[in-house]
């Protein structure tokens, strides 16, 4: 079985309390419930996680090499500024992806 590591990064638990109008109403658990049942349509096993810190998300990649054949992360405010995270995600040498709830591109400029 496929096994895939998500990262949801700093404040997305806040989600559908923060900002509703940029991020919409769905809270991070629906966002996670939508998660599991398309993995479990494609026998896909999840591990699911959320932190506010770089440092323990740098950790999670590190040490995702062996476990996982992907990475699912929404590395939020981090986006824009972390270095760690992207270099963290290169040396893991496993397939990667990173998404966004709002359009990035229309948001700030750091």
């Amino acid at each position: 079985m496929k096994k895939i590591l998500v990262i949801h990064g700093p404040n997305l638990n806040l989600l559908g309390k923060r900002e509703p109008g940029i991020y919409g109403k769905s809270s991070l658990e629906s966002i996670n419930s939508a998660l599991k049942k398309i993995a479990r349509k494609n026998k896909v096993m999840l591990n699911i996680t959320q932190s506010n810190s770089e440092g323990q998300i740098v950790d999670r990649i590190t040490k995702s090499r062996t476990k996982y054949h992907g990475i699912l992360i929404n590395p939020a405010a981090y986006t824009h500024t972390s270095v760690a995270i992207r270099d963290a995600i290169l040396a893991s040498c496993i397939p990667a992806v990173e998404v966004h709830i709002s359009n990035i591109y229309t948001r700030e400029e750091f």
